[in-house]
């Protein structure tokens, strides 16, 4: 599945309900959905600087495609690092990085944040894309070293 076939799937979801405290309620069943993070990546290393909340992301790169796992100790916020997981974990960090996420703003999502959640979400994000950055300049600098 394409991240904007993912992205259209959330859109789906959300549009189900009309009431924000309903949207609210599915956040969190996302989150609850999340599997726990192995303890030994709860690292000050992976923590995402720039959120109220404790949220922790662990990235990984597999044949060719990064897989996230993440948590939060807020309910909304790990609601909304398991979208993102949802969304960009097992794609490549090109299309991550190429990747336009236009649902946040289809949802209302943003709008309807606290401003530390709606920033916490922008670093998130940001966090995120630079690990793509990180892993494609790996997958150049291996592509352009001769076996």
């Amino acid at each position: 599945m394409t991240i904007n076939e993912a992205q259209e799937l959330i859109m789906e979801e959300f549009a189900a309900f009309e009431d924000w405290m309903d949207k609210y309620a599915l956040l969190i069943e996302l989150g609850n959905s999340l599997p726990p993070l192995d303890e030994k990546y709860k690292t000050t290393s992976n923590l995402i600087e720039g959120c109220q909340s404790r949220v922790w992301l662990q990235a990984d790169y597999a044949e060719g495609k990064i897989v996230f796992q993440g948590e939060s100790d807020a309910v909304i916020v790990k609601g909304i690092i398991s979208l993102l997981i949802h969304l960009l974990s097992g794609h490549t960090p090109q299309e991550i990085l190429d990747a336009d996420l236009y649902f946040i703003e289809k949802i209302g999502l943003k709008e309807h944040l606290s401003p530390t959640r709606s920033n916490g979400l922008v670093a998130m994000l940001k966090q995120m894309r630079m690990y793509a950055l990180v892993f494609r300049a790996q997958e150049t600098e291996r592509g352009m070293k001769t076996p």
